[in-house]
């Protein structure tokens, strides 16, 4: 015969009544009887819980501790018990849980009755105290954060769900003091889209800090808390304010706020920052203009060597950058003054790298392009600046390469003239008699022979392609990894990853499929850079010559602490001695009058430019891509000014410098070494000059 309503719930109440005691009995008989309602996975969410570790933004700074761009997943901010306003700590008590420093971890009349309620088909009831709420959030905005399915298990009104939150809650205030609590809840709990925490909630809806907040602040974010939508100021401030009201009723009823000051709140505005709330823009597109390109490398960086995206997204770090403020901001006015910020079509990139036998600190990655999305404001989303983004290449500065291999092998000295008519078909390395020769011509008149050193100031290719052939075209390539070319050489001859999968159908043809590595082996081509470049990588050669020869990665970080402060470790790539010190020296010496009666000379002279450097210059076909890299002083500079859009035509050398079709296109010396003379005369004014090393004997002539 079936049991009559009563006696259902009487049995509910036998049972509930059990397991609460199982609950709230010492801990050993506890878990022995709730082992079969709340599952074992609860330890492990304990230790979290008690340690109150929610996510919290990372700060990426500058070398002197400036922030640049902040990193997060939740915008949090961490805050203690202390650091909270008497006032918002009074607010949350008395619309929240008013019996909360005289009760336990849970309310067990209230669940007993909430649980028989649930369960005999009643309406829905809480009887949450604010530790079992703490325990709730912690478990949705942390412990399951990334995973919807579980998010919406901690909200269920089901028995289950209520024991293990209760147990775990009993845990809770077991190994934490009551304010450690409320600190706790308060710092977990989310106010409205990426803001959680009610000190991140402080700063963005009132520009003012937790310990600040006043009372009718306090009572609007209490008031939030219970349904962040329902409740947003912004949508809904009727409703936001109608429930804030209700927090100050509620303050005045509990004795924590005097009725006259509950009315005077009342009366009050909102008195919320306009257009907000305002959280800061979250990663590297919402860093400064000049920090945006450098962060987006640091942050590539740091997740190439061993610090994961969860780690920067969640873990609280500061990440203090080798960023030099003053050399960014000297040398991205250097560039926008050269090409405009909304040029069409027209990027140009400038990269500062500090040489060293230890360490190559990146100081200055920047373009006349801002880090974002906006592509009719000219913002770039990817790193145009790291990344191998110059699709048309260096031109004639991978001649440096050519010169460095013939070096090394013997088979010319900076002395050594070189034939040079004016010009020449070349058979291709390892073809057979019926192959087709490639055909090189120079530009201009020169002399036929000329030497090395002559060369690299002036520019031949016929020379140049000569000597590669030589030489041959996989020693240069050596030498390009070898002095800083690793990633550039990695990507495929479209500036990619090489295609693998064969559904695609590039998947065929070698541009895509192979590295630039094995695609140039045999292309005579490779000595006129043709190819997909780094702007940075670039850099980093001048920055091993002017090492003595030792190459060390582009490194952008100095430091990484954790929440607490304490260092994170980053796997470093080791330095590694690449070519003999005196050849290094050498090649700078050769590489010494570009600026003096070379293929920059004009314009170092135009802008009062005559401290001693070195330097090379660079032009693709068509004047798609220009540059010029140089080193003087502590400081190893690539310049680059390329197409960058999508209906790429000729760098047209202004001013303004634009696209277009023009009666000769922008070259290395016209258009991108100019920004390289305005930056470093403004960041080296008053310094001493250094010259450049004297050549080795050993290197001048061929033995």
């Amino acid at each position: 015969m079936p049991r009559s309503r009563p006696a259902r719930l009487a049995a509910l109440y036998v049972v509930a009544g059990a397991l609460l005691a199982g609950i709230l009995a010492p801990p050993a008989l506890g878990a022995g009887l709730l082992s079969n309602q709340v599952g074992d996975s609860v330890a492990a969410i304990e230790a979290d819980l008690t340690a109150g570790k929610p996510p919290l933004t990372t700060t990426v700074t500058d070398r002197d501790g400036h922030p640049i761009a902040v990193l997060y997943d939740q915008y949090r901010l961490p805050v203690t018990a202390d650091g909270i306003s008497p006032a918002m700590k009074a607010a949350i008590i008395a619309i929240e849980d008013r019996r909360f420093y005289d009760e336990g971890a849970v309310d067990p009349k209230a669940i007993l009755r909430a649980v028989v309620n649930n369960a005999a088909g009643g309406d829905v009831q809480g009887a949450s105290t604010i530790t079992q709420q703490y325990v709730k959030n912690f478990l949705i905005h942390v412990v399951h954060r990334g995973d919807p399915a579980a998010q919406q298990r901690d909200r269920e009104n089901t028995l289950a769900r209520k024991l293990r939150e209760a147990k775990m809650a009993v845990r809770v205030d077991r190994t934490m003091t009551k304010d450690q609590i409320l600190a706790g809840y308060l710092n977990v709990v989310q106010f409205s889209g990426p803001v959680y925490g009610v000190a991140a909630a402080a700063k963005a809806y009132f520009g003012t800090t937790a310990d600040r907040l006043t009372v009718p602040q306090a009572a609007l974010l209490a008031g939030m808390v219970n349904s962040p939508a329902r409740f947003d100021p912004y949508a809904h401030p009727e409703a936001a304010k109608a429930r804030r009201d209700v927090v100050l009723d509620a303050m005045a009823e509990s004795g924590s706020l005097p009725a006259t000051a509950a009315r005077d709140a009342e009366a009050a505005p909102l008195g919320v920052l306009p257009g907000g709330p305002r959280a800061p823009a979250e990663g590297c597109l919402g860093a400064t203009s000049e920090a945006g390109f450098f962060c987006a490398y640091a942050v590539d960086y740091l997740e190439r060597h061993g610090v994961t995206a969860e780690q920067l997204a969640t873990g609280g770090l500061t990440v203090r950058t080798t960023m030099d403020p003053r050399v960014a901001h000297v040398t991205k006015q250097a560039v926008e003054a050269n090409v405009r910020k909304d040029a069409a079509g027209v990027a140009n990139t400038m990269a500062i790298i500090r040489p060293g036998a230890q360490r190559h600190e990146v100081l200055a990655m920047v373009a006349n392009r801002d880090h974002g999305l906006d592509v009719d404001a000219g913002q770039r989303s990817t790193d145009i600046v790291g990344d191998v983004s110059d699709p048309f290449g260096a031109g004639s500065v991978f001649k440096i390469f050519t010169a460095a291999a013939a070096l090394e092998s013997g088979e010319a000295g900076l002395r050594t003239p070189l034939p040079n008519p004016d010009s020449q078909c070349f058979t291709p390395p390892h073809a057979d008699r019926r192959a087709r020769c490639y055909p090189v011509g120079n530009l201009g008149r020169y002399p036929d022979p000329i030497t090395l050193a002559d060369a690299l100031a002036t520019s031949p290719n016929v020379a140049f392609v000569g000597l590669e052939h030589r030489v041959g075209v996989p020693a240069v390539l050596d030498m390009a990894r070898r002095l800083g070319l690793r990633r550039t050489l990695e990507a495929n001859a479209a500036g990619g990853a090489p295609i693998t999968d064969p559904a695609d159908p590039r998947a065929k043809d070698p541009r895509y499929n192979q590295s630039q590595a094995d695609y140039f082996h045999d292309l005579l081509s490779f000595t006129l850079g043709t190819s997909p470049v780094s702007p940075l990588e670039l850099a980093n050669v001048p920055a091993t010559l002017m090492s003595g020869g030792i190459w060390c990665p582009p490194d952008p970080v100095l430091s990484v602490t954790d929440r607490a402060g304490d260092p994170v470790v980053v796997k470093q790539d080791s330095c590694e001695r690449v070519v003999p010190e005196e050849l290094a020296d050498t090649l700078r010496a050769g590489l010494s009058e570009d600026t003096v009666s070379g293929t920059s000379a004009r314009a170092a002279r135009s802008a009062g430019w005559d401290r001693p450097d070195f330097g090379k210059t660079g032009t693709t076909q068509d004047s798609r891509s220009v540059a010029f890299v140089g080193g003087v002083n502590d400081y190893a500079v690539s310049s680059m000014v390329f197409a960058d859009g999508t209906a790429p035509e000729t760098v047209c050398p202004g001013p303004p410098v634009h696209l277009g079709r023009c009666g000769h296109g922008a070259f290395g010396g016209t258009v991108a070494a100019p920004p390289y003379f305005h930056a470093m005369k403004r960041l080296l004014a008053g310094t001493p000059e250094r010259p450049v090393p004297a050549p080795g004997t050993r290197y001048l002539d061929v033995h």
